[in-house]
């Protein structure tokens, strides 16, 4: 039994004594943390990789907005109920059977509780912050209504639970951009899903989807881009590629692997050069005059009126007409050229509207998109403050790094930051994932290695 003591932590504050607002006191083997409840302006803790059982220790820290305890011996959060401050709670690879106590915490943006024993989601309804929930690996049977008012929720993890049914429990998550569903015993895809519409990425693989008819609800996601349905019997078909990309034109990867333009754009940049419909004679024409410029009317001598000879040199068409007729036809060609060029440049301009508005939205309603999980970065990276620009790394259990004095790793969230339809929400978005909620993802596997996401 290893109890922490008030010496230690003072030495790991340094000069700031009790008046330290971060402590990284993780790997210590530490069993009790009591001594911490002096230390009231505490605001970031990070006490993962011990061997805790309890946490009532940390009643008193009313200030703490950022708590991990990751990988202790926890079976319940008692103790975390008075953190009213708290924005970001990771107890991750514990004992836990339940999670009744964090019902409480109204300002909690981000909640990671993978690889427990929780069989039951209490109601969220208080937590009007919360964009971020993990409960993978958990024995979850279902979600029922415990997210009825999550309407901040923006990326969920449920994978490696026993879900059979989605139903409509995730109606109310309108704000919803991951979701991770994979390793369940989901047969069918929801309807109530279209109120979903802003999904990036959809992990449903290792389930019993085998109809193509449940793909029919992915068109009405129109943002969605990262699709996987591997190790369903759905995905042993091999026309499933084909039914996919005509639901889900805009759909990038299938399966964790790329797929190639949409037919959409293979269709508009095949017709892009056709002629205009209501004038193809005329444009046929122009082609052939430029191969076949028509003769030049012979010169002809003629006489003035008075009988005398003109000048060796000069020339008159001999019909006025023709020359006439010629100019009429050059005419017509010119407007023909003005209206292919002017219909040509508003399609063009159209779908480039099209297509900017489309990247405004994945690009600044949602700018941790890329790296929520897309097959290439870690789910949790979180967006930091101007002020945590140097943001030190967590103790990863592999590296054994332990950052600076004052710095709870990359836990940061930033609530002034202004966002244009939701405030004071956590958002997770930088490149360098926190190491004690994720690792690389492995895809197709809907996981994230140590968080949990899977």
């Amino acid at each position: 039994m290893t109890r922490l003591t008030v010496e230690q932590v003072a030495r790991e504050a340094g000069s700031e004594g009790s008046g330290a607002t971060a402590l990284n006191l993780s790997h210590r083997a530490l069993t009790d943390v009591s001594c911490l409840s002096s230390f009231h302006k505490l605001e970031r803790l990070d006490l993962g990789y011990n061997c805790l059982v309890t946490l009532e220790g940390l009643s008193s820290c009313a200030n703490l907005k950022w708590l991990s305890v990751i990988e202790n011996k926890l079976v319940s959060l008692k103790g975390v109920e008075g953190l009213s401050k708290l924005q970001v709670l990771n107890a991750g690879k514990n004992k836990l059977s339940k999670m009744d106590e964090v019902a409480s915490l109204t300002n909690l943006g981000a909640l990671i509780l993978n690889d427990n024993n929780i069989s039951s989601i209490c109601k969220l309804d208080h937590l009007q912050q919360l964009n971020t929930l993990v409960l993978s690996k958990n024995p979850v049977f279902s979600i029922g209504n415990a997210l009825v008012k999550a309407k901040s929720m923006k990326k969920l993890s449920l994978s490696h639970c026993q879900i059979e049914n989605i139903g409509s429990s995730l109606a109310a998550c309108v704000e919803l951009k991951e979701l991770r569903l994979s390793h369940n015993k989901i047969s069918t895809i929801p309807s109530d899903l279209i109120k979903n519409s802003k999904i990036l990425n959809l992990d449903l693989g290792n389930n019993l989807i085998e109809r193509s008819s449940e793909l029919k609800v992915l068109s009405e996601l129109r943002y969605l881009r990262n699709l996987n349905l591997q190790g369903n019997p759905i995905s042993e078909k091999g026309s499933l590629n084909k039914k996919v990309k005509k639901f889900v034109p805009t759909l990038r990867i299938l399966n964790a692997k790329p797929l190639e333009a949409s037919s959409k754009n293979d269709k508009s940049c095949g017709t892009e050069n056709l002629p205009i419909k209501d004038s193809p004679v005329e444009i046929d024409t122009k082609k052939k005059d430029k191969r076949k410029q028509p003769k030049q009317q012979p010169e002809v001598k003629t006489t003035s009126p008075g009988g005398t000879p003109t000048t060796p040199g000069k020339s008159v068409l001999l019909d006025g007409k023709e020359r006439k007729k010629d100019k009429e036809a050059k005419r017509k060609k010119s407007e023909v050229e003005a209206h292919a060029s002017d219909s040509k440049s508003k399609s063009k301009d159209d779908a480039g509207r099209k297509e900017a508005k489309r990247k405004k939205f994945i690009d600044e309603e949602d700018i941790d998109a890329e790296g929520i999980d897309n097959t290439e970065i870690s789910f949790a990276d979180l967006v930091f403050s101007k002020q945590d620009s140097a943001k030190p790394k967590l103790k990863d259990s592999s590296t054994q790094e332990v950052p600076p004095a004052g710095k709870f790793g990359d836990l940061v969230i930033d609530h002034t930051k202004k966002r244009k339809k939701s405030k004071g929400t956590v958002t997770i978005t930088d490149s360098s994932a926190l190491k004690i909620i994720s690792s690389v993802p492995e895809v197709g596997a809907g996981g994230l290695g140590l968080s949990g996401w899977d």
